[in-house]
């Protein structure tokens, strides 16, 4: 690690600096920066953390390599099987220590907006759609993780025309990144009467939280619209205009949201989904792309756009990004993603491994 002494030496210079940052009564009255440090802290204080560990291993082999120059008999043989586990172990926490190096993701950290929208297949979508959604709330009580519902559309057969829904956790970015995009299901549909499988599908949105202080937003760019909240089929919910559409006029982003009975709250749940659509256009514009994430990860919903496939006749589920497949779907369903997502992450970081060789 000879090349990253320096920069891990400032890094650890950094740790402290924040440490101390953080210690000042000063920046508790401001929360969102004070979150911040917090994050930061986090992720130089494993960095450091795991650079420690390095050097106390680097510093045992060195002593051990000087002890087998003057060993003989059982010592050496013991000095040699100490030395090449001691060996292994470097390896391993040099490999641990450059992954932690490689550049941070801006949304780590962030908690997530969730949206899901039935796509083709009629009724079964919009019910395959409420199945998404009930995996993601179990995989987030196996995680830990808080759920805030925001909006929803039942469809009239209890599936989702769409549904909103915040996700909150210290790694939710991190595991919620690799769901979005159209999601394909298999199955016999509850709607199909001669037992023949059916395919349809879903999409998935996932947006990184904005804070306030990362999105401004001029009043005078917004149209909102007030309007009488509607259930399944249409049909009036509420007496009273509580419902509120949210238009972004410099982008053409609309956020609707008509899930509270007062007018404020619904306002207050568009703009969150608001400043998220806009902090994830603005990264995207950054980073130089040429649509913005939202788009390239509903495609056109259809089902051949797939990034995963879930198969219930063979209780199997396919992601087609990286060929993975497993047999067992009951599984996933029930909240156990981690392999999926495991294995997504792991194909990230190798990626980002082999461009900055």
């Amino acid at each position: 690690m000879a090349d990253y002494t320096a920069r891990l030496t400032a890094l650890e210079a950094e740790l402290a600096d924040v440490e101390a940052r953080l210690g000042d009564p000063d920046l508790l009255a401001d929360q969102a920066r004070f979150q911040a440090e917090g994050r930061r802290y986090k992720q130089l204080e494993e960095i450091v953390n795991e650079w420690n560990h390095l050097r106390d291993i680097q510093g045992n082999l060195a002593a051990a390599r000087e002890l087998i120059e003057v060993a003989d008999g059982a010592e050496t043989e013991a000095l040699r099987a100490e030395i090449a586990e001691l060996e292994a172990d470097a390896v391993d926490h040099e490999a641990a220590l450059r992954l932690l190096l490689l550049p941070r993701d801006p949304n780590d950290g962030k908690n997530v907006i969730v949206e899901i929208r039935g796509a083709e297949g009629g009724e079964e979508a919009n019910l395959f759609a409420r199945d998404l959604y009930d995996m993601y709330q179990a995989w987030a009580k196996v995680n830990g993780w808080g759920v805030e519902p925001l909006e929803a559309s039942e469809s009239d057969m209890g599936g989702f025309d769409h549904v909103t829904f915040l996700l909150k956790g210290d790694d939710v970015w991190q595991r919620m990144q690799f769901e979005g995009g159209p999601h394909r299901v298999q199955r016999v549909p509850v709607t199909e009467s001669q037992g023949r499988v059916h395919t349809s599908s879903a999409t998935v949105i996932v947006l990184p939280e904005a804070e306030e202080v990362e999105v401004q937003i001029d009043d005078n760019d917004l149209q909102v619209d007030v309007y009488r909240s509607s259930g399944p089929g249409g049909q009036s919910v509420n007496t009273t205009d509580s419902a509120v559409r949210v238009t972004h006029k410099p982008t053409g982003i609309v956020v609707a949201m008509q899930d509270e009975k007062s007018q404020l709250q619904n306002k207050a749940k568009a703009m969150r989904v608001l400043r998220a659509r806009l902090l994830q256009a603005e990264q995207e514009r950054q980073q130089g792309e040429l649509s913005d994430a939202r788009r390239s990860q509903v495609g056109g919903g259809g089902r051949s756009e797939k990034i995963r496939t879930y198969n219930y006749k063979e209780n199997r589920l396919t992601d087609h990004r990286i060929g993975l497949t497993l047999y067992k779907l009951d599984k996933v369903l029930a909240g156990d993603l981690d392999d999926v997502s495991d294995a997504l992450l792991q194909d990230l970081r190798e990626q980002q491994l082999r461009s900055s060789a």
